[in-house]
């Protein structure tokens, strides 16, 4: 070949030898590298797949570029070949021999060809019938290819490695709380749940089939990263799937504790409302005794006992007998709700009513208090004393009693004792 004069200063021998050394170091991991990837499970897999959408369009190319891969790589080692033959012809190379080394090695001295497909000047650039390298750009070249054809091997093979596995055991998952689920009558179109359990399991068919054909449609490369496989699958869908089936999970757990409790649940649900019908009772007992001994005060009216929730708890029990646990849930629990707002209702009630009731009791001891009091301080022979407290427990003692008057007949009665305990008929100056 014509040498017209090499790329910069000619090498001398040992600067020769050692690009030659560092080249065919270069060469060899190239040739385990691609060695590798011709062995890669994720390849395979690859190769004997049926795609879909993103990955196929990028494996069609990924094969296009690991052919010129080898292309390049014979290339490489047919020229690194030729150098090294070269070298070896003298063991002192003189001028001209270093002239053409040098050549060689720092000039576009590979030349590639490719009359079918053309070769690209770069990954994204046009097709080229052929190129002219120096071994160090064509090393470039090849590493950049390499890199981008194991991404997509790897990529695919991290998400084939991860998904589809993670899908199977959910769907096995799946299948057992369905079998749960139709055991205590949870069933699409009868239940809520039921239905969520075809819709997850829809969804899981189809993010499968997706996974298996469109693998790198799941990917989710990571900011900033340019390394091979630089990232994580995207697990997005196969996580709203596997929180839906948890909460369907709790749902239908809750059912089966119905199954298992109903029976002690409906026990206290009757005697919760036993105890909210006897207390509605006591205060419409208590009602009618303020109404006869309590004058002029408002008393609040009664209401009647909840028929309509023991319609339901009767409901609730007719559920129970067919064992329909998916109905029965529900209900217990907005049973048990209401029947503890009843029995607090109820008590409220019988609170309000025996008030006025509970005021008097209040008067009266007050008033007993008080003439204890004075006895003790020994002024109960008191005239004035005397009066008032009849008068008040006449007042306090009668039905119907008038709450108001009474009131302030415990307050004159007060008054009068503490003047009189107070006065100069105190000797021993006590104090009230």
């Amino acid at each position: 070949m014509g040498v017209t004069g090499p790329p910069g200063p000619v090498m001398d021998r040992d600067e020769a030898d050692r690009a030659l050394a560092r080249l065919g170091a270069e060469h060899k991991a190239i040739e385990d590298s691609l060695l590798a990837l011709q062995d890669h499970a994720g390849r395979r897999l690859l190769e004997g797949a049926e795609l879909t959408g993103t990955t196929r369009e990028r494996w069609e190319t990924t094969e296009r570029t690991i052919t010129r891969l080898w292309t390049y790589f014979d290339a490489y080692t047919a020229a690194l070949n030729d150098v090294r033959e070269l070298r070896s012809r003298r063991r002192w190379p003189g001028p001209a021999d270093l002239v053409e080394l040098t050549e060689r090695l720092r000039g576009e001295s590979v030349h590639v060809s490719d009359g079918q497909q053309g070769l690209p000047a770069s990954l994204d650039g046009p097709p080229r019938l052929s190129e002219s390298f120096t071994l160090e750009r064509l090393v470039s070249r090849m590493n950049e290819l390499y890199a981008a054809s194991l991404d997509v091997v790897v990529t695919a093979d991290a998400v084939w490695s991860a998904l589809p596995a993670r899908i199977d055991l959910l769907a096995a998952e799946l299948g057992r709380t369905r079998s749960l689920a139709h055991s205590v009558g949870v069933r699409p179109g009868e239940h809520p749940a039921g239905d969520e359990l075809e819709s997850i399991t829809a969804e899981l068919t189809a993010l499968r089939a997706q996974v298996v054909t469109d693998p790198l449609a799941f990917w989710r490369p990571a900011a900033g990263s340019s390394a091979p496989g630089g990232g994580r699958p995207d697990t997005t869908r196969y996580d709203r799937a596997a929180l839906a089936l948890e909460d369907v999970r709790r749902e239908i757990e809750a059912v089966l504790a119905v199954r298992q409790d109903s029976e002690e649940r409906l026990l206290r649900l009757r005697d919760v409302l036993s105890r909210a019908d006897r207390t509605l009772a006591e205060a419409r007992a208590a009602r009618g005794e303020v109404l006869a001994k309590i004058a002029a005060s408002e008393v609040p009216a009664v209401s009647g006992p909840p028929t309509a929730l023991q319609e339901r708890l009767a409901t609730a029990a007719e559920y129970r007998r067919h064992a329909q646990w998916h109905r029965l849930s529900p209900l217990l629990e907005s049973l048990e709700q209401e029947a503890e707002d009843e029995l607090m209702r109820a008590r409220e009630s019988l609170t309000a009513v025996t008030a006025p009731l509970a005021v008097r009791a209040e008067l009266r001891g007050r008033l007993d208090a008080y003439r204890a009091k004075v006895a003790r301080l020994g002024a109960a022979e008191d005239p004035l004393l005397i009066e008032r407290y009849d008068a008040a427990r006449r007042m306090l003692w009668s039905a119907p009693c008038d709450l108001r008057v009474a009131e302030q007949a415990v307050l004159r009665y007060q008054q009068a004792a503490a003047e009189v305990l107070s006065g100069p008929r105190d000797a021993r100056g006590s104090q009230w």
